[in-house]
């Protein structure tokens, strides 16, 4: 994901926070609390503590942040002429979802029943829109037709859904994370103002790097998808999640301000490996003689020629598959006299699975 920065001035990139936001997260960890390593207490007890009927649209609704972060939830961001301030409150963000436009309301709440690339790529066409929702699902193509027949009626049925959210479970929990992820935009404002964006963007996620050619400027997230959007005529929204890790939003409807919403909080682990090592590790395990190599280095350390004996191969070939394993940093060397001895980095091969679902769900 690439959100080209070219000659925007310091003073459009903003730390900020956003209940509206927030709450979208809370909501998706109640339905995939296995994307949430550490809140599965609080989904629990949050669940449980739920009255029926609020239960019950819940679960019907889910569809509606289970698997799509839908710029609904930033309106702050879509706002035509506006500065691209979130609300102080969640009353005050449900008030900026009121005053979206018809088109970018019903473009976004699109998003949650139809694919990205359909609701940005003209004119909305309602026969195509149903195709697309009923190949999800019969909730999401209900959705769709109420929303086409009646967007005012969607409008206000998602803002009282918010609100007896709001008042069953998240005002208390807003009222917990606000001061810690207020704390984290000031500090992030502040290391913007005196060390600059390249040390921000490092702050804010190892994922996120800015990027220089010449005069232009882009601030790259590494994501297991493609996309591009331009914040020169708009500015850059940054807002910080305590509930999101391991994902990392990009919002980049075409005309709306690019927003990055990151994880703050995530659990002590290394940095999010990026998207090109992980191909590199995965395609290197996938070869059985490199599988063979890596369940005795898992043992003890070898030289090359001890690989070949054992394995009845040439010292060149295991070179080979000892270089592949190299540059997918799954194997250490070290030398001991004259010997250079090889051995499975256990450690590196252990973070695999969590480093394929935090690269997946960034």
């Amino acid at each position: 994901m690439s959100i080209d920065i070219t000659g925007l001035p310091p003073e459009r990139i903003v730390f900020d926070i956003s209940p509206l936001a927030e709450l979208g997260v809370a909501l998706h960890a109640l339905s995939e609390p296995g994307h949430h390593p550490g809140l599965h207490g609080w989904a629990t007890a949050t669940a449980a503590a739920l009255k029926p009927d609020l239960a019950d649209r819940l679960h019907e609704a889910n569809f509606l942040w289970t698997t799509t972060f839908s710029d609904i939830l930033m309106p702050f961001a879509g706002i035509r002429g506006g500065e691209g301030r979130t609300g102080a409150t969640l009353a005050e963000e449900l008030d900026l979802l009121d005053r979206l436009d018809e088109e970018r309301f019903m473009a976004a709440a699109l998003d949650f029943t139809c694919s990205a690339q359909y609701v940005n790529g003209g004119p909305l066409r309602t026969e195509r829109a149903l195709e697309l929702a009923a190949n999800r699902g019969p909730r999401q193509l209900e959705f769709t037709r109420r929303l086409l027949a009646d967007p005012p009626g969607v409008r206000a049925w998602l803002r009282r859904l918010f609100e007896d959210c709001d008042e069953a479970f998240f005002a208390d929990t807003w009222r917990r994370v606000q001061p810690g992820l207020a704390a984290d935009a000031r500090h992030k404002t502040e290391v913007l103002r005196r060390k600059g964006l390249h040390e921000v963007l490092h702050a804010v996620s190892p994922a996120v790097t800015l990027s220089e050619d010449g005069g232009a400027r882009r601030i790259d997230v590494d994501k297991l998808i493609d996309g591009r959007t331009a914040a020169t005529g708009t500015g850059v929204t940054f807002v910080p999640s305590s509930f999101g890790w391991p994902h990392l939003w990009v919002v980049h409807a075409p005309g709306w301000r690019p927003v990055v919403h990151y994880p703050v909080g995530a659990p002590e682990l290394p940095g999010p490996a990026s998207v090109e090592l992980l191909h590199l590790r995965m395609e290197a395990l996938a070869h059985p003689m490199r599988m063979r190599l890596c369940r005795q280095l898992a043992r003890a350390a070898y030289t090359t020629s001890e690989l070949a004996d054992w394995h009845g191969i040439t010292p060149p070939e295991v070179s080979r598959h000892l270089a592949v394993l190299k540059k997918a940093q799954l194997v250490t060397t070290r030398r001991r006299g004259r010997y250079v001895l090889h051995q499975l980095d256990v450690a590196a091969v252990a973070r695999i699975g969590s480093d394929f679902l935090e690269t997946a769900l960034r």
